[in-house]
């Protein structure tokens, strides 16, 4: 959890932002359905980590390179959108959480299978 709330309120809207250029800007047709999950921005507010989720987990690695490789385009964006003294830089990242979820979820089938 962050501990500053300016920080809390500016991972809120930059996923918001973040989310529609993909939607709206993005016209890359190798990109897939994307959901962003989550920003976490430094302390510093100079980096942003913005964890994707993939609906074809086969096509993850392709989308985060076209993501990561589209970073200029983003912080354009977020610039005439969003106003701040300093935009960070973006750094996009797989989210593992939905993976790590469904995994518990079969080891605890297995357990109530068993007995």
């Amino acid at each position: 959890m962050q501990p500053y709330k300016r920080t809390q309120r500016l991972n809120i809207l930059l996923r918001e932002e973040i989310a529609d250029i993909i939607v709206k800007k993005l016209k890359d047709p190798r990109i897939g359905f994307i959901t962003v999950t989550d920003v976490e921005l430094t302390p510093d507010l100079k980096l942003a980590r913005v964890y994707i989720s993939v609906m074809n987990e086969e096509e993850e690695q392709l989308n985060l390179d076209i993501l990561n490789a589209s970073t200029g385009l983003f912080r354009s964006e977020i610039s005439k959108r969003i106003r701040i003294k300093h935009i960070p830089s973006i750094e996009f990242r797989a989210d593992k959480s939905a993976q790590h979820g469904r995994r518990i979820d079969e080891l605890l089938q297995q357990i109530k299978e068993k007995r």
